[in-house]
């Protein structure tokens, strides 16, 4: 493994060999947040540098908010899989990948503690002004993947980070009654859910039915933009919550 020097000034260097050379040339213009999902921060750390893992990330940040660069910015870690966003799929070649150091689902899903945020925050501030990323390019694991991945999971404070600046949201809708859709469902107005979802950038086929994908995507959504209830049923304060973040980007004010 050879050695470099870190992009991050905070960040420490401990090099994985898990790593190439970005698609075409691409910069990255998003940044991917994952939880490590293992027992402890060692042993995450360890996996994401051994060889045959064929795993890494770009940067690791510890429950005490140190931060250690595994992979160089200019270099294509491999942290994502395979996933879209706005079509475009190799999200490794387009991306920067933070791995947070939390035992996630299989632990019980704890709380990340307020250090180990506010480190991620400044990170993703100082990544976000280097390669001059959108804050609605920063997302979740589970937004490029729905299904295959669920980090860094419904605990994660997003909104916490937009206040400081990255990432995109607006306060949820509350949860009440009224019409919903959910798998089986058929027709224009689950065309116009499927839209939606397509037009903020996950991988929704718009078909005209609520199927296990669709519900996938939903899911997904709630699990980052409207965390109080996920279960992939597109009720109102879903679809309100979907309308005013649409309306709420650049392109769309």
């Amino acid at each position: 493994m050879t050695s470099f020097e870190a992009d991050y000034s905070k960040a420490c260097v401990q090099p994985s060999p898990n790593h190439g050379v970005r698609a075409d040339g691409r910069k990255p213009d998003m940044i991917i947040l994952h939880y490590t999902g293992m027992p402890t921060p060692e042993s995450a750390l360890d996996w994401l540098c051994r060889e045959e893992s064929e795993v890494s990330c770009h940067y690791f940040v510890h429950e005490n908010g140190d931060v250690v660069q595994l992979v160089a910015e200019a270099r294509r870690a491999w942290h994502a899989g395979k996933g879209s966003w706005h079509g475009e799929g190799d999200i490794n070649s387009r991306s920067i990948g933070i791995e947070i150091a939390n035992a996630g689902h299989p632990g019980g899903l704890p709380d990340f503690p307020k250090k180990q945020i506010a480190a991620v925050i400044e990170l993703c501030r100082d990544c976000g002004k280097r390669w001059s990323i959108a804050p609605e390019r920063v997302l979740a694991h589970s937004d490029v993947a729905p299904i295959r991945k669920v980090d860094p999971g419904e605990k994660f404070p997003w909104a916490e980070l937009h206040h400081a600046g990255v990432g995109h949201w607006v306060d949820p809708a509350p949860i009440t009654g009224g019409r919903f859709f959910q798998r089986g469902d058929c027709g224009q107005p689950v065309e116009a859910l499927q839209s939606m979802l397509s037009l903020y950038g996950y991988a929704t086929e718009i078909t005209g039915e609520f199927s296990e994908r669709t519900a996938g995507d939903v899911e997904a959504f709630q699990r980052h933009f409207r965390q109080e209830r996920v279960d992939g049923i597109a009720d109102f304060s879903t679809i309100d919550t979907l309308h005013r973040l649409l309306s709420a980007l650049p392109r769309y004010s």
